[in-house]
């Protein structure tokens, strides 16, 4: 949909937000508690957030956003959906904590297991970073090995060993091989080229033997909407087989994002163990790993390898996640209705970008979608961080003046739910075709 008209932009009133960023500075480091948060990348204040409903978000100030964060990509249903909001209520009532075993993490493994057929054994944990550490941990301990492969661009949580030229908020800010992190823990983290099958068998050539795991994020979604091409991904199952490494699947972002079964359902690939997140806590704090039943058995007090949390299986993020992921059980057209909602606003943007003589690169898989600031295509690392990132900070307060609200970062994903509407669909078309305009060179 394409709208010539020309839109006069009021100045959003944000002094709340600003004072309260002011006031956050002062105690919080950066004024926020991640990084990507502050809008560093893009320039301005970030916005403070009162509250969410269905497609919407409002900030402290009273402005309205049609949102496309979903809290980086927990929210399917939207903002507060009622099914999940009854069952933290019903589940609120007996207490918020235990520090022992209760039914509903058992409910939700078992149902994991069912949706995700790669999945044997699953261990609750409380974040995706938490996650992908515990991972390559049961990796190492089951294979007696001590590197690990990934790949540049692919983000996986803040543990040391992974910051290594990671994705999101560390690619956004510059900082993609961290201050802090050691030489022996890079040491062991071995990096090679996404969708370049060639990097990965050099490595292995060089380091014969002594590869526990190779993690990818199977769709990328931390330097941008990047998918792993079909040959690349199944030759890094056949190597991984050949080699006795442990194929590990991020998924914290596209598990049951584009699909019932994640990623792997998308692409007919089984990996060895899979890191969930997002999802599976109804937006609530949360991770998950699991797979292989021989692998999930080394995990204490099973086997030796130690991984524990107090917070773990906590009772309101299991009765949130089992409510999400039990809709999803029951409501298969989940997932058609969410194509339709995001290829409908995937030709949208395309059709802008095609009027205006330009030909940004657009990656989309299912509700996940990226458009990058070059005309080339956008496959890995190295193409990615050939998009314009001043153009994007302008792109970005364009669409947050009309009403949208995006990623504060040129590499992160945008979120299509359940709830978005056509008119919120057709709104978003509007703004980012006046946005572009406005910020035509």
């Amino acid at each position: 949909m394409i709208v010539k008209k020309v839109i006069i932009y009021n100045i959003m009133n944000i002094e709340k937000s600003k004072q309260l960023f002011e006031e956050a500075k002062k105690i919080i480091p950066g004024g926020v508690n991640s990084p990507v948060r502050a809008f560093k990348s893009v320039g301005g204040d970030p916005l403070f957030i009162s509250r969410g409903s269905t497609s919407k978000l409002y900030d402290v100030d009273g402005n309205e956003y049609i949102d496309y964060i979903g809290s980086w990509g927990p929210h399917l249903f939207g903002h507060n959906p009622p099914f999940i909001k009854e069952a933290l209520l019903n589940s609120i009532e007996n207490g918020t904590s235990f520090g022992a075993p209760n039914e509903t993490e058992v409910k939700i493994a078992n149902l994991i297991a069912s949706l995700v057929p790669s999945v044997e054994m699953v261990r609750m944990v409380n974040s995706g970073t938490e996650a992908a550490m515990s991972a390559i941990r049961a990796a190492r301990g089951f294979t007696g090995r001590d590197k690990f492969i990934k790949f540049e661009g692919c983000y996986h949580g803040h543990a040391d060993y992974f910051l290594i030229k990671a994705g999101s908020g560390a690619l956004t800010l510059g900082v993609p091989t961290s201050p802090g992190v050691t030489k022996g823990n890079a040491s062991d983290t071995l990096l090679a080229d996404y969708n370049d099958i060639d990097s990965v068998k050099k490595i292995i050539s060089a380091n014969k033997g002594e590869i526990a795991a190779i993690i990818i994020e199977p769709i990328a979604g931390n330097m941008g909407v990047v998918a792993a091409k079909d040959d690349f991904i199944k030759e890094l199952r056949s190597i991984c087989d050949e080699e006795n490494v442990v194929l590990i699947f991020d998924e914290v972002m596209s598990g049951f994002r584009v699909a019932a079964g994640g990623a792997q359902e998308l692409m007919k690939i089984k990996p060895d163990l899979t890191v969930f997140g997002k999802i599976i806590g109804g937006g609530l704090p949360v991770g998950a790993f699991g797979g292989k039943r021989e692998i999930m058995e080394r995990i204490a007090p099973s086997g030796p390898v130690y991984q524990a949390g107090t917070l773990s299986g906590n009772p309101l993020a299991m009765a949130a996640g089992y409510a999400a992921l039990n809709f999803i059980k029951d409501n298969p057209d989940v997932y058609k209705v969410l194509e339709e909602k995001s290829s409908y606003l995937e030709k949208g943007f395309k059709e802008n970008i095609r009027s205006l003589g330009i030909n940004y690169a657009i990656n989309r898989v299912g509700s996940m979608m990226c458009m990058f600031f070059t005309e080339e295509p956008v496959d890995d690392f190295k193409s990615a961080v050939k998009s314009d990132t001043v153009l994007y900070g302008k792109y970005f307060h364009e669409m947050l003046k009309q009403g949208i609200y995006l990623a504060p970062a040129q590499f992160e994903a945008l979120f299509v739910s359940t709830a978005h509407s056509k008119d919120d669909l057709d709104k978003t078309i509007k703004a980012h075709y006046e946005s572009l305009r406005a910020i035509k060179v």
